[in-house]
């Protein structure tokens, strides 16, 4: 029996894919469903799984950063999106399957297939859950997040965010060209929309991109960021950060 559990931000989707797992497919158990990707993660913590059937476009944490995040990835993935986009392809080069909303049965039944030959074989999961990371990573660079600001969207290139500030109940963007942007969110929902793997809140205040990082003052407990920027390191932070870089 392969223990599942389902990651998605809209609770219909995961109703009906449940009902399908439910009723189409053998040999198959959901333990549970998900629609904050925090608490799934508490859950892996304690619990043996088989497989994840993993939204990517999540509103708090996307289905990568939500891998990042998992020390030990003992299991099989299938990826449920409604984009064909290119992370897609690195996941399909990587043999681990997805499933485009809505879920067809047939391929569904196909990708529940891959998995019990995958973990029967003894394939290295882990292994390939790695390497589509490490693709990620590479292209994350060029992913754009969407800031509402002025009464207007902005699509910024995460590349171009040099370190966010917080200014009480608002917070400010500094970019790359020196240009600076307001945002009417806490440093806290910032850090939500920001991928963990390139950005990291070494302070109540801040919230820096690592690849920004020119030099690290050890003695005085600060990092010189592009345009020379000096940020402070939290006390708390030091070895949190020490870690990520």
């Amino acid at each position: 029996m392969l223990k599942t559990i389902l990651i998605d931000d809209e609770s219909k989707a995961l109703d009906s894919l449940a009902w399908e797992l439910e009723n189409f497919c053998d040999q198959i158990e959901v333990l549970d469903k998900f629609t904050e990707p925090n608490k799934a993660l508490d859950f892996i913590k304690h619990n043996h799984i088989d497989c994840i059937f993993l939204d990517i476009e999540m509103p708090t944490m996307d289905g990568f950063q939500f891998l990042n995040k998992i020390e030990s990835k003992d299991f099989a993935v299938i990826i449920t999106t409604a984009y064909d986009e290119y992370a897609i392809k690195a996941i399909k080069a990587q043999a681990i399957d997805y499933l485009l909303k809505p879920v067809d049965i047939d391929d569904l039944t196909i990708a529940i297939e891959k998995v019990r030959n995958q973990i029967e074989n003894n394939n290295l999961i882990s292994d390939k859950l790695e390497r589509i990371l490490e693709n990620y990573s590479k292209q994350v660079s060029d992913k754009k997040i969407t800031v509402n600001t002025d009464g207007k969207l902005i699509f910024l290139n995460i590349s171009d965010i040099v370190f966010a500030e917080s200014d009480g109940n608002y917070s400010t963007f500094y970019l790359s060209n020196s240009k600076k942007i307001l945002l009417t969110k806490k440093l806290k929902e910032v850090n939500q929309i920001l991928p963990d793997n390139h950005f990291f809140r070494i302070h109540n205040s801040y919230i820096v991109n690592l690849d920004k990082i020119n030099e690290y003052v050890k003695s005085d407990g600060y990092v010189v960021l592009e345009g020379n920027h000096k940020i402070p390191i939290s006390r708390m932070k030091r070895k949190e950060f020490l870690n990520k870089i």
